[in-house]
């Protein structure tokens, strides 16, 4: 069985901004075990629910300044923590991390909550996990917001591709955070390279230096709030472990192989779709076009002034943008 950790109830006490009942629902492991799974449910219950997927290092904290925003428009917005981060409960070793594992545990949450109606709002991996499960069970969805984020296939990352960076991956230093930056500021190729080495190997992994990496957040209270569910690093588990499931090595090609089949759900269901990618996103630059090419009729908005975590940088922007998506499609 797995070893599970889970971050005490006061480490998330007095978090500015973030005064939220909290729900949980427990999913079961591919070995049995058992774990809590963290969520907010926030709104009226009658309104058009909102599920908002964060991705990696942050938690359900991203959206605390949305929440209000989105529930004063009439919506019910939903937003869990997913499993080894936030307040859901984490699993100790990196190796208990799949990508196929999070969308599993994700998809066990949603149909246990029997959630229908729904607009997808995603960003990082919200997007890799949460337009999988949009693949798998399309009849939950009414609209899709795509923000910073992407869906890797076999189009996306080609045999020859995955094989290059696999051999490139190895040349690596194990680089320190301010590396991983000035690689991403110089938009070299192996960037992404350096940050998964950097959060795999790097013994000075630290979820508050990622936040320097891609965020430009100076208020060390709100630093505090992004690091609270991580008491030291053996509850950085799946943080560290996220940029390793990024499907690009010659291994992950099943992974691959299910991203094209979720790229053809998409292709016709026939949905809403608004991409909101930020102008000041060094990791997910020019990502939307992916997603403008490949899906008919989608609608576009630029989030001015937005980093990588955009709903933390210009929360009202982002907000309006759903909210005019949302009254007009």
């Amino acid at each position: 069985m797995m070893q599970i950790l889970r971050t005490p109830d006061s480490r998330f006490e007095g978090l500015s901004g973030y005064d939220f009942q909290p729900n949980y629902f427990e999913v079961k492991a591919e070995d049995g075990t058992l774990m809590r799974l963290h969520y907010l449910d926030e709104g009226p219950r009658e309104g058009e629910p909102i599920l908002c997927l964060h991705g990696q290092p942050s938690w359900s904290y991203l959206y605390r300044k949305m929440i209000p925003l989105l529930t004063a428009a009439g919506y019910r917005v939903i937003a869990p923590d997913l499993i080894g981060f936030g307040k859901s409960d984490k699993p100790a070793d990196m190796a208990d991390y799949s990508y196929a594992g999070h969308i599993d545990w994700m998809a066990q949450w949603l149909t246990g909550l029997n959630l229908t109606g729904l607009t997808l709002m995603c960003q990082d991996w919200g997007g890799l996990i949460g337009l999988r499960l949009v693949a798998d069970q399309p009849e939950r969805f009414a609209r899709l917001v795509i923000a910073n984020t992407g869906l890797p296939s076999t189009r996306s990352v080609p045999d020859q591709v995955s094989a290059m960076m696999a051999q490139m991956y190895d040349t690596v230093p194990v680089p320190t955070a301010a590396m991983v930056q000035e690689q991403f500021a110089a938009g070299g190729q192996g960037a992404f390279l350096y940050w998964i080495k950097y959060a795999a190997e790097s013994p000075d992994f630290c979820v508050r230096d990622v936040f320097g990496l891609l965020s430009r957040i100076e208020d060390a209270a709100v630093l505090d709030g992004y690091e609270a569910p991580f008491p030291d690093n053996r509850f950085a588990a799946g943080a560290r472990q996220f940029p390793l499931l990024v499907p690009l090595r010659p291994d992950q090609k099943a992974e691959r192989e299910a991203g094209d089949c979720a790229w053809a759900v998409l292709a016709g269901m026939g949905v809403p779709v608004l991409t909101a990618f930020s102008d000041g996103d060094l990791v997910t630059k020019g990502g939307e076009k992916a997603f403008q090419d490949q899906i008919p009729n989608v609608q576009s908005v630029t989030i001015k002034g937005g980093g990588h975590f955009l709903q933390e940088d210009t929360p009202e922007p982002l907000s309006k943008a759903i909210i005019s998506f949302m009254q007009t499609t």
